[in-house]
């Protein structure tokens, strides 16, 4: 067969992915050293549960997990987030979810760009959640008018990249060289820039507004706030952390501890204040400071279904109706201890989860199954003969509520503001120029397909024997 002249979309979001890591390794050691407890933590638990290894071997994800980081960036204008979803096209990546953030007091609304192929996945799972932000949600209209007129200044995206980009759409891909030109000329967008584009005046006005807006407009471009790699227990981690000189968040973000983990749990390490210059009116720099990035870890559970994401937010709602967690960890064990009181209403066991129709699963073929005779057999049946096997699928989304609490516990109890809800996703969809993938639709797709070659496989044998 022909070799392709081009770099394929997966090489492409691999260099880049590895590209990011070393890049925020440089600028920000503490997340060296959180990969380093993560690989160490992870190793220990495969060691520990030969079962949690088997199913991770069973649908091919074991390899994954050394792979596995997502990134958040937040962007400030609707053409900045157009040209983003081309340039996350050209690694294979494309937006599924809308979040609206604003209901938690952070005024953006997002997506995530992902692969969203099952082999695509398997090769490298890189995401980033990416945010706009929302001017209409800055009260005061001279601030909102100053902000929009200096983020439509800025261009975030080298010539190069840009050219790339469209080289890439014009012949359907870049050759290997032209790939790793792209990775570099990206890479660049989301570099940290000490020197801010505003004064310090006006940047204290923006932070007043809130922390977020203050992050978005006054530099260069969206630095990337976080990398979070991916770890099999969470809460060893967390335990852990100070004892590499970490310091970490309060509470674990999303659902409590679990057998059968669940969506998605999420901490971090608090986050880091940097020096930045800012221009006064002569040219002349001053020294000041900026609070934004840290480090993130999450743990990754089943998708839910429509059911059980309901399930799971009436029970998050209950915890967080008896207690709500404090920025400053002064209540952190009673939150805890509300969390599991509520989710003992969730099951934790896979069988009974998927019975219950709580999440999605992958139905696969056991080794040395038999499944001749069994045509017209329902994949109940084949399940309890012993001959189909299910595993969960791994939620491969976020979750807005959990975003939003480690956005919080980063800014402190100070920084916590209101906005009134106002989800846009059409506003959305507009600015991006695509509409988003729905999450529960794709699950289910990729659930269904595998219960179909399982049932396809059982007539094609039975029609043989």
């Amino acid at each position: 067969m022909p070799v392709s002249r081009f770099m394929s979309s997966d090489a492409i979001r691999s260099t880049f992915s590895a590209a990011m890591s070393a890049m925020y390794r440089d600028e920000v050691p503490a997340y060296g050293t959180l990969m380093e407890l993560v690989a160490d933590i992870n190793a220990a638990t495969l060691e520990q549960q030969p079962g949690l290894r088997a199913s991770l071997e069973a649908t091919e994800t074991l390899d994954r997990i050394s792979e596995e980081r997502h990134g958040a960036i937040r962007l400030g204008t609707e053409a900045e987030l157009a040209m983003m979803r081309r340039v996350f096209a050209v690694m294979g990546m494309f937006p599924v979810g809308y979040y609206d953030l604003s209901e938690a007091g952070v005024p953006v609304h997002s997506t995530a760009f992902r692969p969203v192929g099952e082999a695509a996945l398997k090769i490298n799972p890189f995401r980033v959640f990416t945010s706009l932000l929302r001017l209409d949600l800055i009260t005061d209209p001279k601030l909102r008018e100053a902000a929009r007129e200096i983020l439509g200044r800025r261009r975030i995206f080298s010539e190069g990249a840009v050219m790339l980009v469209e080289k890439a759409e014009r012949d359907g891909g870049l050759s290997p060289e032209d790939g790793e030109r792209f990775v570099a000329e990206v890479l660049g967008t989301f570099r940290w820039h000490e020197q801010a584009s505003v004064d310090h005046a006006l940047y204290e006005r923006l932070h007043a507004a809130h922390r977020l807006i203050a992050d978005v407009v006054s530099f260069k471009g969206p630095h990337i706030n976080h990398l979070t790699p991916r770890t099999l227990d969470i809460d060893a981690v967390q335990d852990q952390m100070p004892r590499r000189g970490i310091v970490p968040k309060a509470v674990v973000e999303g659902p409590p501890s679990r057998a059968c983990p669940i969506l998605l749990r999420q901490t971090s390490f608090k986050a880091i204040e940097e020096r930045v210059l800012f221009p006064d009116a002569s040219g002349a720099l001053a020294g000041g400071s900026h609070t934004a990035r840290f480090g993130e870890i999450e743990q990754r559970g089943v998708a839910l279904t429509p059911k059980g994401r309901g399930l799971y937010d009436r029970l998050l709602n209950e915890a967080r109706a008896k207690v709500r967690p404090a920025a400053d960890g002064s209540n952190a064990q009673d939150y805890v201890t509300a969390l599991q009181e509520s989710f003992t209403a969730f099951p934790d066991n896979w069988s009974a989860i998927r019975k219950a129709g709580l999440g999605y699963f992958l139905y696969s073929i056991l080794p040395g199954a038999d499944l001749s005779g069994h045509a017209g057999t329902g994949i109940e049946s084949l399940i309890e003969a012993g001959l189909v096997r299910f595993d969960p699928i791994v939620y491969e989304d976020f979750l807005p509520v959990s975003a939003a609490g480690i956005f919080q516990s980063n800014l402190g109890d100070e920084a916590v503001q209101d906005f009134a809800a106002s989800p846009n996703q059409k506003l959305f969809e507009t600015a991006l120029g695509a509409t988003v993938l729905n999450e529960f639709e794709h699950y289910a797709g990729i659930e269904r397909a595998s219960s179909e070659q399982c049932l396809a496989a059982a007539r094609t044998l039975s029609a043989a024997a």
